[in-house]
């Protein structure tokens, strides 16, 4: 699988990505404490979306009532896009470049200081094409039960609610089979800390 900037990258970028509940964050911390930079998109999103963040005024110009003590009120928000494709598009042309900008920082901090790797955790990374900007890609995987049971677990988080999610990303299985690398974190966070020490030997 191609990617893009291989040759005039300084740094080596890993893609991490997964459906909801497949272990994202607990992989990210791993390498965290491996002294690993990790952009993380969805709080990239969160930080865009708060009181002075660049995404506030667009996204209330383009959803009206979604604003409230000058932040992005996302449960307002997410009422006005979630089964809503052409809304749910409509906030994607507004959130994703400033992202991308942001993702554009980072990696450019990280070649300054010279990082041998970066992890780029994104959960939308092949559904949005951000594999292109990475040199690998680790996707996290796990049984389709314990994926539901972890995810109904947290709050306000409903059956019908998951299935919406669920239903705008990319089945586990396709996502499998476009990865360089699969961790399996259906079991303990040892197993999955091991695995990806493993994969941090080979890619170091």
């Amino acid at each position: 699988m191609e990617r893009a900037g291989r040759k005039r990258a300084r740094v080596k970028i890993l893609g991490l990505t997964g459906g909801i509940g497949m272990g994202k964050s607990t992989a990210a911390n791993i390498f965290r404490r491996r002294h690993v930079p990790v952009f993380d998109a969805d709080a990239t999103v969160h930080a865009l979306q708060a009181r002075g963040g660049r995404a506030v005024a667009p996204v209330g110009a383009a959803f009206p009532g979604s604003i409230r003590d000058g932040a992005v009120d996302r449960e307002a928000l997410r009422r006005a896009v979630l089964g809503h494709p052409p809304a749910l598009k409509r906030l994607e042309r507004i959130v994703h470049p400033l992202v991308r900008t942001e993702e554009r920082r980072f990696l450019a901090a990280a070649r300054r200081r010279r990082r041998p790797l970066v992890l780029l955790d994104i959960p939308l990374l092949f559904e949005t094409g951000g594999e292109r900007r990475c040199d690998m890609v680790l996707v996290v995987s796990a049984p389709a039960a314990v994926q539901r049971a972890r995810v109904l677990k947290r709050p306000g988080m409903t059956p019908g609610r998951l299935d919406a999610i669920l239903a705008r990303q990319m089945p586990d299985p396709l996502r499998r089979a476009r990865a360089d690398h699969v961790v399996r974190t259906g079991q303990s966070r040892h197993a999955t800390r091991r695995q990806i020490l493993t994969l941090l030997e080979t890619l170091r």
